[in-house]
């Protein structure tokens, strides 16, 4: 489980890194926009982004 959870862990991070290094100044500009999007809409937003990340968890093991 443990190893399973580091696995998970160094994809996201190799992931998140991957678009930092190819797209710095399309997050960067990003990171801007999100300033005039609403909580409301950032919490449905990360709402629906854990919906489907336990989903696909759920559907993987």
């Amino acid at each position: 489980m443990l190893a399973k959870l580091c696995l998970a862990l160094g994809l996201v991070l190799a992931f998140e890194g991957a678009l930092y290094a190819l797209f710095p100044t399309l997050l960067r500009s990003m990171m801007k926009q999100i300033e005039t999007v609403s909580d409301s809409q950032l919490r449905i937003g990360g709402l629906a982004a854990l919906s489907l990340g336990v989903l696909l968890v759920w559907l993987i093991s």
